[in-house]
């Protein structure tokens, strides 16, 4: 019995060490990078080595703090598998049924089972790569477009949204425009979610178009092959 209570005890100051030990090197990074906010530490597998998320990224220390890997990758020698990548790619998820889907453009295709989000700047050459490339492609799926203008890159992007959303039909106005380059000819005076779909980007960092966000909360960066989505999606739809 005594033995036991010893095995118990010895594991709970085990877990009490590891918690300090998390809790002082989420301090000890804040104090040297004070206009950041560390928002979870994880002790990983590897001898002294600990996962710190903070900023929209993964970096990595020791207790001590004596070094940092940032904007590096771990790897599994084992296996080959990325294990920052995929750390990243789950505590970057997204939770798709908090998207205000009714500030997007719907378009269904086929029986449109399938759910997807692209937020997507109208003068953007990737996000018409992947419209008239890639998603021409692929059916059975509903797509949510937010129109995120990135002003800084293409300035009369913003106004081109505006007459798109304002327009009669909404979804022949996308298409013609994103995939044959037929500007709508509405007067663009009606309410346009624009800076709404901003902010909706800045809380979900989404900082570059296209970004595509799948049903499982999982996104991917880019104008990637068609087949590449359609895998995404399939793996969605199973969860």
């Amino acid at each position: 019995m005594l033995k036991k209570f010893a095995s118990i005890a010895l594991l709970s100051a085990f877990a009490t060490a590891a918690v300090a030990d998390e809790a002082s090197v989420k301090k000890a990074v804040e104090s040297a990078y004070p206009k950041f906010k560390v928002e979870k530490v994880t002790k990983t597998p590897y001898a002294g080595l600990y996962e710190v998320f903070m900023g929209g990224q993964i970096i990595y220390t020791d207790e001590k703090m004596s070094f940092l890997i940032a904007e590096g990758r771990l790897v599994d020698p084992k296996t080959k598998k990325d294990l920052t990548g995929e750390r990243l790619e789950e505590l970057t998820k997204i939770d798709f049924s908090t998207l205000p889907l009714n500030q997007a453009i719907k378009v269904v295709k086929g029986n449109g089972s399938r759910k997807l989000v692209v937020f997507s700047d109208v003068d953007c050459p990737f996000c018409k790569r992947l419209e008239r490339n890639e998603l021409t492609n692929i059916t059975d799926v509903t797509i949510y477009t937010f129109l995120y203008p990135i002003e800084q890159l293409h300035p009369d992007a913003a106004n081109k949204s505006k007459l798109i959303w304002c327009a009669k039909d909404r979804v022949k106005a996308w298409e013609d425009w994103i995939l044959r380059d037929q500007l709508a000819s509405s007067a663009g005076s009606c309410d346009v979610p624009l800076e709404k779909v901003g902010e909706l980007a800045r809380k979900v960092g989404v900082t570059s178009t296209p970004t595509l966000i799948f049903a499982d909360g999982k996104r991917m960066l880019g104008a990637q092959p068609y087949k590449e989505i359609e895998r995404m999606l399939a793996s969605a739809s199973k969860k």
